[in-house]
């Protein structure tokens, strides 16, 4: 069991909705009196948490010096599911497959940006790597607003191996490289499959690379030469389900 301290009204608004019964205590401004933090007091008083009420200065150590709005509680963070367990979701699948692969992603922020996107496009599961990527921390729930307990996240220790067990399972790997010759917008995504990326700067490994079906990338009219990942995912994952919806028409 992983515990930690989330902190700010938007934060704690995402685990009062998504989680309440993973908080375990809380604190808050004994001084401020707005709405939206009464209303979050209310909400763990009805859940049967009574916060403790401190001075700016506990809050301010609680929350790293980071800005707390008056509220701070320690909660239950989300656990990462294994490599059995993803084989088992891919099984019991009912509809066309959508996971979203992150090749050695380290930035907590891109990890919980994508867990957004994730959610708002219906991404069955989320995949890292166990070894020089982040995995579920307070700053990827913070900025996964509720979306870190929503998808599920599979942590596993051979990338390869398992991207080889999707193909095996009828799953398309559809990698997104800039090197590629044909565009997202070329590419068929009503399949079954796997939408890997890689982290920013270096994109995907070789070894990963080697697993895909199929490499696409986005068109650049600009002079940047490449999107921010988590950028790049939410269009490629919105393009996903432009088509799947067409497709059913």
């Amino acid at each position: 069991m992983k515990l930690s301290k989330l902190y700010g009204l938007h934060s704690v608004q995402a685990a009062l909705d998504y989680s309440p019964k993973k908080i375990g205590k809380a604190w808050i401004d004994d001084q401020r009196q707005d709405k939206r933090l009464t209303q979050a007091l209310e909400t763990l008083l009805d859940l049967g948490i009574e916060p403790e009420k401190v001075d700016r200065k506990k809050l301010d150590k609680l929350a790293d010096s980071h800005n707390h709005q008056g509220i701070v509680i320690e909660v239950e963070l989300p656990a990462e599911l294994s490599e059995n367990q993803l084989k088992t979701a891919v099984e019991y699948l009912t509809t066309p497959a959508l996971f979203l692969v992150l090749d050695n992603v380290q930035d907590p922020h891109n990890l919980g940006a994508c867990l957004r996107s994730a959610d708002a496009t219906g991404v069955h599961g989320i995949i890292i790597t166990k070894d020089n990527a982040t995995g579920i921390t307070p700053t990827v729930c913070k900025v996964a607003s509720g979306a870190a307990e929503t998808v599920p996240v599979y942590q596993v220790t051979n990338l390869a191996r398992t991207l080889r067990w999707l193909k095996d399972n009828g799953l398309w790997i559809m990698g997104a490289a800039g090197e590629a010759t044909q565009t997202a917008y070329q590419t068929d995504f009503t399949v079954p499959m796997a939408l890997v990326l890689g982290a920013e700067g270096k994109g995907l490994r070789r070894l990963t690379k080697e697993q895909c079906d199929i490499l696409v990338k986005l068109p650049m009219l600009g002079q940047v030469e490449s999107l921010n990942l988590s950028v790049a995912t939410g269009v490629l994952l919105y393009e996903t389900i432009r088509q799947r919806q067409l497709a059913v028409k």
